[in-house]
Formats: structure tokens, C-alpha cells, sequence
């Protein structure tokens, strides 16, 4: 049997499933027994209601069992905007098997606990004798994520304005995302990052903080006592690398640590 779960659910509010009751076995014609046609399909419904068929006590045993797994793993990584759909293959026929009267058993039989890698549970029921099925539930899951909103040089510090959230299948994703913006902005571009493509964490680099022939800051200190000079980098750096400065006083080249933007900092000798 092969059913397919599908449609965006909203994570912030109780997930429910409704089924119109089954047609076959009522009047096909009512003429004048209206009254008995609407009682007919008033009991339907209702016993419809009261009694789910087992199939969809698997349905809503999967959707629930998976929500939860999803939104467990969405707060562990602080993702936000998630939304999610699933695809489900059952192994066995369940439509010979009778409703459970009791919430159904899952049991995941997957090596792979992620929820974004395809699952294999085990429903059973405990009713009796009992019953089991198996179900094969792939998620998909949307998640806005950053991509570039302008063309990124080789090199550069990425502002804001160069960064716009869009929506993949993150279960598809193999590279690795940013979902908060935040955590690219003032990053360094490795390569040249094309307009619209995502930015993954194997193009970003530690920004830049003092590149060659800028005059910076040289920051001395000994024995508590500070002082601070005009000094040109004769390198690149990143936060904590070690550079050449030639301090532009005495023209004597240094090696000092880069400490932020533009401001380096060493030790009298």
C-alpha cells in the first residue's frame, strides 16, 4: 500500500487529520425518505468519527511521531520559518486491519536518527491480538536559508544588503546552510559567490580585518604602560594572525597581532 502525505504543516499549531466518511453501502437514491438518508449518513459520519478507520490512525501515528522528531531538531539548531511535508510508503496492506482502540506504538527502525534522512518505523497496535505495519517516511523539509542578493567578490566582506533568505529542502542539502543571516554578515567571501547562489560555510572565510598598505593603529603595552603609534600593515590579516607593520615613526618593521579592524597590537622589546 502507498500513501502519500503531503502539504505544508504549521508547526505552531496542533497537527489534525479529517476524512469525509465513506459513501459505499448508503441509498444511492433517497426520493421522498430524506429524513431516513440524512439519518443514514448522520450515523455514518458519526461512527466515522468515533471509530477511524486503522489507516488513518497510521497516518496521524506518523505525521505526530515525525512533527515531533522535526521540531525537536529545529530547536537543538535554533532553525526558524521551518515547514515541512512527508512522503510515506506502507509495507503492509493495512486496510484488512481493524481500528486500535489504544494511541499506536512507533518505533523507529532506522540506523540514521535524523529526521531529514529517510526513517523506517514499526506501528503497532496492542489491541488482542494485536497488529504491526512498517512504513517507510521520507520528510521533506523547507527552511529559508541565505543566498546572495548581489554578486560577492573574492575577498570581501559581506554586508547586509548582500545577503537574502530563500527557501530550500534542506533534507536535500549536503553543502550546509545559514539560516540567520547574522552568522554571515561581516564573514569573508573565499571565492567569487554568484548573485542568487547559496552561501555555504565552504565559501566564507574569518573576515579581514587589516589588508596590505593600510595604515593602522600599533597598539604597545610593557609592564602596564600603553601607548599607540601610526603604523602601515605590509599584509593581510584576520583576527589573531600574526602580520609585518612598519611603524611609520620610526620606520622599524614589527610583527604584530591583528586585534580588530585596523588595529594591531604588539609588545615593546
Amino acid at each position: 500500500m502507498f500513501l502519500i502525505y503531503k502539504g505544508f504543516i504549521d508547526n505552531s499549531r496542533p497537527l489534525s487529520v479529517v476524512r469525509f466518511p465513506h459513501r459505499r453501502g448508503l441509498p444511492s437514491k433517497c426520493g421522498s425518505a430524506f429524513s431516513a438518508c440524512a439519518l443514514l449518513l448522520l450515523l455514518a459520519a458519526t461512527h466515522a468519527q468515533a471509530a477511524p478507520a486503522a489507516a488513518e490512525q497510521i497516518d496521524q501515528a506518523i505525521a505526530t511521531y515525525m512533527q515531533q522528531q522535526l521540531q525537536a531538531q529545529a530547536k537543538r539548531e535554533a532553525w526558524k520559518g521551518m515547514r515541512h511535508s512527508l512522503g510515506t510508503t506502507l509495507l503492509n496492506n493495512a486496510e484488512h486491519l481493524a481500528p486500535c482502540s489504544q494511541a499506536l506504538k512507533v518505533e523507529r527502525r532506522s540506523d540514521d536518527p535524523s529526521p531529514l534522512e529517510r526513517q523506517r518505523l514499526e506501528l503497532s497496535c496492542a489491541d488482542g491480538a494485536g497488529w504491526q505495519v512498517l512504513a517507510l517516511v521520507q520528510a521533506s523539509v523547507q527552511l529559508p536559508v541565505a543566498h546572495a542578493a548581489t554578486v560577492i567578490e573574492r575577498g570581501q566582506t559581506i554586508s547586509a544588503e548582500q545577503v537574502q533568505l530563500q527557501d530550500i529542502n534542506i533534507a536535500r542539502n549536503v553543502r550546509g546552510f545559514y539560516n540567520d543571516p547574522q552568522d554571515v554578515i561581516g564573514q569573508g567571501a573565499k571565492r567569487r559567490i554568484r548573485s542568487g547562489q547559496l552561501i555555504a560555510p565552504n565559501l566564507l572565510s574569518e573576515p579581514l580585518l587589516v589588508r596590505r598598505g593600510q595604515q593602522v593603529t600599533i597598539i604597545a603595552s610593557q609592564d602596564g604602560i600603553s601607548a599607540s603609534v601610526s603604523g602601515e600593515a605590509l599584509a593581510n590579516g584576520r583576527a589573531a594572525e600574526v602580520i609585518r607593520v612598519r611603524n611609520l615613526g620610526s620606520q622599524k618593521v614589527i610583527e604584530a597581532q591583528v586585534v580588530e579592524e585596523g588595529v594591531v597590537t604588539s609588545t615593546f622589546r
